[in-house]
């Protein structure tokens, strides 16, 4: 059992930063692939990026590459997703998830395990 807390989330201005954080309990986290995922009202809820379980390999969604950087510490149970040059099109709940598929699989919803309960980000023009 994982349980996922993130935090950081909040309002920006276009063109701004931020930096999402998730908190995994248990002592297994290395186990996992872990993913952030993004839900815009009306929406379905959509992949941003993966990262692997000692964090060699990550991937990204085609509108976030260049922009988003995802990257964990399995010391602190933790992964972390920098987001910059944010655009309103951002707007969306984040939710980080853990996987124990491969990363490069864990591109769907479906591939999860574990899911936090999300935090927003809202992006102004």
């Amino acid at each position: 059992q994982v349980q996922l807390v993130e935090s950081g989330g909040g309002l920006v201005q276009a063109g701004g930063s931020l930096r999402l954080s998730c908190a995994a309990s248990g002592r297994t986290f290395s186990r996992y692939a872990m993913g952030w995922f993004r839900q815009a009202p009306g929406k379905e809820r959509d992949f941003v990026a993966a990262i692997s379980l000692f964090g060699f390999n990550t991937y990204y969604a085609d509108s976030v590459k260049g922009r988003f950087t995802i990257t964990r510490d399995n010391a602190k149970n933790s992964v972390y997703l920098q987001m910059n040059s944010l655009e309103p099109e951002d707007t969306a709940v984040y939710y980080c998830a853990a996987a124990s598929a491969n990363a490069r699989l864990a591109v769907t919803t479906d591939r999860y395990d574990y899911w936090g309960q999300g935090t927003q980000v809202t992006v102004s023009s």
